[in-house]
Formats: structure tokens, C-alpha cells, sequence
């Protein structure tokens, strides 16, 4: 680690601490993995040009507590050389970082072309996942594989993961402790396969990449970058089945994906 990362770092817990959450870190001195505040951003201005790429969101702080302001957390997270998917599969190992572990059955890493450019970025496992180990295979997972084929390509093109590996119980949402352990993985997958989009999958998984409680419905179907990677923000499937009549708004996200691409949908069968 860095100096700088650590200074960084260091800046992270002092925040934290000043907050009164001190108990997040048991070991101040390891500094394991970064860990990220929720913090609010104001939206950039909307534009009528649909291939426009936005900057990331830039954090603030809700108040002045500090005299430094915390760091995003993808700005203090380093980019490892020579990664891969095996090796970071290899460092969570049997994880118990979090209490997610305490209820999962299985790890949900991650699947598809480690090569992909076009991946794909979820909240997290449900039941069907937990129980076979493979991320979007319940009913979403079922959608979103029609929206793959639909724009011309296979499930086995593209790269699949979600920001928490291990289903929360009860299909709750995550904690945000828990996407704090988890998602620097996430991050890491995203650095060693360098897709050239990102597509994320509902309100959870866009939040945790532009680091800012943004609201899915006023930012969908616009261009943002993550890491010099575009970020497409859209519907997540799970909700495309609750509310069939968004799909049509889906459908024109990913068209914009296409675009960007090259992709045509594929010829009707006569």
C-alpha cells in the first residue's frame, strides 16, 4: 500500500470515527480494505446529447465535521497489478468478513467472458444464486438473459456480477457496511476484465459506483464513467417484473449500449 493510499485511508477512519462509528474497525492499523461513506452528491446538469459522458459523482461530505473531505472510495482503492479473476477469487476465499457469511450457502463471484466488454453489475444473490452459485439465475435472471440475447448477444459474451457475493437474508438489501467489505472486489473484477461498459442493474448497484444516493429513475439512460469505463445506469430485471411498463425504457438504455458497441439485435426468425 501506497503511502498516499494510506494517508487517504487514514482520512477515511477519522471521518468514520468522528461520526461515532468507530466500531466498524476492529483493527486500525491493518487497513484491509477501504470503506466508503454514504455520501450525497449533487446531479450534474441534464443534456439532450444521449452519447454524452458524465463524471463520476463526486462526493460530499453532509458536514463539515473534517477539515479534509473523505476520498471517494474507488479513488483510494489501488489498482493491482498483474489481476486477475482466479486471483481474486482466491483472495475472498471462504469469507467471513461480513455477517452476509453467516447466512449464505454458496459464494456468487461472478460469470461469463473474463474478456467481456460489456458487463453487467447487480445488487446481489437471491435464493436461486445462493443455491447454484451462479449470479442472475432465478426469474431477473431469467429477463436479463433475454435482454442480453436481445441485443444480439449471449449470456456466455458478457461478464456478470453483483456488488455483495453472498445473499442477504430475507432478500434485503445490503447494508452499507456490508457493500463497504464486499464491493472493493467488485472493483477489482472491473479492473482486471476492463470492460467498455458497464451496465448497472438498479438502484444499489449504480449508487455503489457513482459512490452518491442518486435516485435510478432521474438518472437512467444517461452516460457516467467509472474509472474511464462508460456506465450505463438502468432498470434492474427484478424490477422490469414488478413493472412490465418500464421495460420499454430498458430497452431504449440498452440500445444506447449498443450504439456504443456496435451491436445489432438479432434478425427475426420467419
Amino acid at each position: 500500500m501506497t503511502p498516499d493510499t494510506r494517508a487517504k485511508l487514514e482520512t477515511w477512519l477519522t471521518y468514520f470515527e468522528d461520526l461515532g462509528l468507530a466500531p466498524f474497525y476492529a483493527d486500525r492499523a491493518s487497513l484491509e480494505l477501504p470503506v466508503s461513506a454514504s455520501v450525497g452528491a449533487d446531479l450534474p446538469a441534464l443534456s439532450a446529447a444521449e452519447g454524452r459522458v458524465r463524471p463520476a459523482l463526486a462526493p460530499v461530505a453532509p458536514s463539515p465535521i473534517s477539515a479534509k473531505q473523505a476520498p471517494s472510495l474507488f479513488e483510494v482503492l489501488d489498482r493491482v497489478e498483474n489481476d486477475s479473476l482466479e486471483k481474486i477469487r482466491a483472495d475472498i476465499g471462504d469469507c467471513t468478513r461480513c455477517r452476509l457469511s453467516q447466512h449464505r450457502n454458496t459464494i456468487v463471484y461472478g460469470v461469463g467472458n473474463p474478456q467481456a466488454e460489456l458487463m453487467f453489475v447487480g445488487e446481489g444473490p437471491g435464493a436461486d444464486e445462493d443455491a447454484q452459485g451462479i449470479p442472475f439465475v432465478g426469474r431477473a435472471g431469467q429477463l436479463l438473459t433475454q435482454m442480453i440475447e436481445a441485443m444480439g448477444l449471449k449470456r456466455d459474451d458478457v461478464y456478470i456480477a453483483n456488488v455483495v457475493k453472498c445473499r442477504p437474508p430475507e432478500n434485503r438489501l445490503p447494508e452499507k457496511d456490508e457493500i463497504a467489505t464486499c464491493s472493493p472486489f467488485l472493483i477489482r473484477q472491473i479492473d482486471a476484465i476492463k470492460p467498455k461498459v458497464l451496465v448497472g442493474l438498479g438502484a444499489c448497484a449504480v449508487q455503489t459506483l457513482l459512490a452518491a444516493p442518486v435516485a435510478i429513475t432521474k438518472i437512467r439512460g444517461q452516460w457516467y464513467d467509472f474509472r474511464g469505463i462508460r456506465l450505463m445506469p438502468t432498470f434492474h430485471p427484478a424490477y422490469l417484473l414488478r413493472n412490465p411498463p418500464a421495460k420499454p425504457d430498458a430497452w431504449k438504455d440498452l440500445q444506447k449500449v449498443m450504439a456504443v458497441l456496435g451491436l445489432k439485435p438479432p434478425k427475426k426468425k420467419t
